[in-house]
């Protein structure tokens, strides 16, 4: 049995659904993986922190955050990387290999910050770093990469696309020896249920409210209908499974409009489907990508995509193409997607001999 110590940063609605997932599945963690979890450290922008070296109540705190109160401290503010440091440097299971930061912050799509700076001073300080953000994968995946293989420490985050749906997992761990020549799919959910919305006759604006009030949208929904955040879903899918080095702003991007309306229910009369498409592809030693409305015809996987469903469809040399869909997906399925990477890192800590030398290394990595 490896028991972690994890460190949240952030904690919103993500992460107080996986504080409850971990209780929910705790016997079944403990049975089929050998891995037992408890939280020792809750760092947030609004909420304050809390620490104890022998482990929280982290499902009070949750039901605390959830009704806007603070769970520890007397201020808020901004997350301090030094603070990060200073808590993976006092746990003992940071030298040891069973430290695990757990990162759930808003995207920033201008920078990819402060979610980077938090991974990088998780990884250099002897933890191993799972993410539900979309911004370090799709700003810094190849830095990030280089600093846990350093560390000797994993970097993980298949919730950053498509929820707990394994995509990442997928062709890390299936599909040796094969290659991934490019992409094209659905993955916005907010949007494929408004164009859906839109092509029976539901107006722009209140397809939108739905969204926002079950919590899949945000409040200021311009990451959905700009294409915001399927520029930063292809930019992570490209950096990964291409080797590219896009960034979102990168991403030749076009979003939807109430005016997209009529083009929904004219495509849809014609016996077509107008969705938002991500694509990218290798030409050579570059790679494109590209986030835009597209009419599909009826018999494309992606034309059958009804209201919040999603799709990956993967180009590959040997098995050509390889499709995956995501029909449900909320809060659930992401904090699903932390429970599995914390489960990946769980096997590879229990297949090899301890990290006797994490500690050191991670200091000598402080630097970088």
């Amino acid at each position: 049995m490896t028991r972690f110590d994890l460190l949240l940063v952030g904690f919103g609605h993500v992460a107080q659904r996986f504080v409850t997932l971990l209780e929910e599945q705790r016997a079944r963690l403990a049975l089929e993986h050998g891995v037992a979890a408890r939280v020792v450290a809750v760092i947030t922008r609004r909420h304050g922190q809390a620490y104890a070296a022998r482990g929280l109540d982290a499902a009070s705190l949750a039901r605390r955050a959830a009704r806007g109160g603070m769970i520890g401290g007397t201020t808020a503010g901004p997350v301090s990387t030094a603070l990060i440091r200073k808590m993976a440097g006092a746990s003992a299971a940071s030298g040891e290999g069973r430290l695990v930061l757990v990162e759930t912050t808003t995207l920033d799509i201008a920078r990819g910050q402060p979610a980077i700076d938090h991974v990088r001073a998780g990884l250099t300080s002897g933890a191993h770093v799972i993410t539900a953000n979309k911004g370090p994968a799709a700003f810094a995946y190849r830095a990030l990469a280089q600093t846990a293989k350093r560390a000797g420490r994993r970097f993980l985050f298949e919730g950053a696309v498509m929820d707990g749906i394994p995509i990442f997992n997928l062709v890390r761990e299936t599909l040796p020896a094969v290659k991934i020549l490019g992409f094209r799919g659905v993955v916005n959910s907010t949007t494929n249920y408004i164009l859906t919305a839109m092509e029976a006759g539901q107006p722009f604006e209140e397809a939108l409210a739905e969204m926002q009030g079950a919590g899949i949208a945000e409040a200021d929904a311009s990451l959905d209908v700009d294409g915001w955040d399927a520029a930063a879903k292809t930019a992570a899918l490209a950096n990964v499974l291409l080797d590219a080095r896009l960034t979102p702003p990168r991403v030749e991007r076009q979003g939807i409009t109430a005016a997209i309306g009529a083009r929904a229910t004219s495509a849809r009369d014609a016996g077509r489907r107008l969705k938002l498409v991500a694509t990218a592809g290798r030409d050579g030693n570059r790679v494109s990508a590209r986030v835009a409305p597209e009419e599909l015809s009826e018999d494309d996987l992606l034309a059958g995509l009804e209201g919040q469903q999603n799709a990956i469809i993967l180009h590959t040399d040997l098995l050509g193409e390889i499709a995956i869909v995501q029909r449900g997906a909320g809060l659930t399925q992401t904090a699903y997607a932390l429970l599995s990477d914390l489960v990946t890192i769980g096997r590879d800590v229990s297949a090899r001999p301890p990290d006797r030398r994490g500690r050191s290394r991670a200091h000598r990595d402080r630097s970088l």
